[in-house]
This record gives structure tokens, sequence and C-alpha cells, in this order.
């Protein structure tokens, strides 16, 4: 097994996509919920 050092680490890339993809997915599902919960209220009495 092969320790990397700072500088090796710094210059790894990738994963970047991901994290946009669960930011936007997350703000859009949120969004949506508050759309649903304004156009069709339920009681929280069930």
């Amino acid at each position: 097994m092969h320790i990397l050092i700072r500088e090796e680490l710094l210059q790894i890339k990738g994963g970047g996509w991901l994290l946009i993809t669960g930011i936007v997915g997350g703000v859009v599902t949120f969004i949506i919920g508050i759309v649903d919960g304004f156009l069709r209220p339920l009681s929280c009495n069930k």
C-alpha cells in the first residue's frame, strides 16, 4: 500500500459531478415538496 503525501492528494481529480448532482437533486426535491404542500395540504392527524 502506498501512502500519499499532501501534494499527491491535492492532484486527485473526480467526484465533483456526484456532489453537484446530489445538491441539485436535494434542492429540486425540497422545492417540489413545498409546492406540493401548498397545492395539496394534508392533515397531520392520520
